[in-house]
């Protein structure tokens, strides 16, 4: 049994994350300051007598013995990290330096959460590992975009210079059961608007491309990556390389949802990026993996969350 930290574990893939360790024997030690996180994402683990949570923000020391850390602590759509851009920099800077702290103390392998944000607009399609990105350093999106570049630095500095054991994953676009309802994003923006009967935002001319990889793919992925040689350290991108444009997920979301709402078209926000797909083979030769799970049948299992969620709880 291994002693496992997840921060960010009650959120929408920390969730997913520590159930997936609990099923497999360990002892999982979930650490979320509940910004985005919501208990009722973890609420039943709580009995579990192997599952332990603390409320705690990462940008702060956290002194506990582990064997292994995954870090996903950091909000992760633009509505929640541009609403204190400032936090959500600190979250990637300063919870690295004391997540890695913590690693290289314990000697525990650590895994980073990082972000197909890293490659920014990108001038490279798909996106290989190699691709060191086109990243605006000033904009309203670089709070999250350099926040996790500087982790990635941080990260491998630790490793060069002590030796700590370190996993980095790139995650492309993941949906699923667990989406925060109000994120902003676009696949949790189209089902609730369709589940509601409102209008579908599109923002553009619904053209631009995203690679949707539903979240027990990527959790597949995260468990293989931590699990490899140390000699394995990534970055290693995780997510779907089938490629959508917004107005086709739309059309998948009414035709799932059987909804009658109208498509309406908005400006696009500055600095959105206008392809997004993952070249996975890194991740196939190494990690022998590749998703499974087709579209339809993820964003089914994500409706039903959903419609049963706008049920028990209406949003406002």
């Amino acid at each position: 049994m291994k002693r496992i930290m997840v921060t960010g574990g009650a959120g929408f893939l920390g969730s997913h994350l520590c159930e997936r360790l609990l099923s497999e024997g360990n002892e999982v030690l979930c650490v979320d300051n509940f910004f985005t996180g919501a208990k009722r994402n973890i609420a039943h683990l709580l009995s579990n007598p192997y599952f332990e949570l603390i409320r705690h923000d990462v940008t702060f020391p956290l002194y506990v013995e582990v064997d292994e850390i995954y870090n996903l602590a950091c909000p992760a759509s633009p509505v929640h990290y541009q609403f204190d851009p400032v936090q959500t920099l600190k979250t990637s800077v300063h919870g690295a330096i004391n997540v890695l702290g913590l690693a290289k103390r314990t000697k525990a392998k650590i895994f980073q959460a990082s972000t197909s944000e890293v490659y920014g607009d990108p001038e490279v399609h798909p996106q290989p590992e190699s691709y060191w990105g086109r990243v605006n350093p000033i904009g309203i999106r670089s709070c999250y975009d350099e926040g996790k570049r500087c982790a990635e630095t941080l990260f491998s500095d630790y490793h060069r210079q002590h030796g700590v054991r370190i996993k980095i994953a790139r995650i492309f676009n993941t949906y699923g059961p667990r989406m925060h309802p109000n994120d902003g994003r676009v696949v949790s923006n189209f089902i609730v608007q369709a589940l509601r009967g409102e209008d579908i935002t599109i923002y553009g001319e619904g053209q631009q491309t995203r690679s949707f990889c539903y979240v027990d793919d990527l959790v597949e992925g995260f468990v293989r990556l931590m699990g490899t040689s140390d000699d394995v350290t990534g970055p290693i991108n995780l997510g779907n390389p089938g490629e959508f444009t917004m107005l086709q997920l739309a059309e998948r979301v009414l035709a799932l949802t059987g909804s009658s709402s109208k498509l309406v078209f908005r400006p696009l926000p500055q600095d959105d990026p206008k392809q997004r797909q993952p070249d996975i083979t890194q991740a196939k030769a190494v990690l022998d993996w590749q998703p499974t799970i087709a579209l339809d049948n993820g964003l089914e299992k994500t409706i039903s969350y959903f419609d049963a969620l706008l049920k028990e709880e209406p949003l406002v």
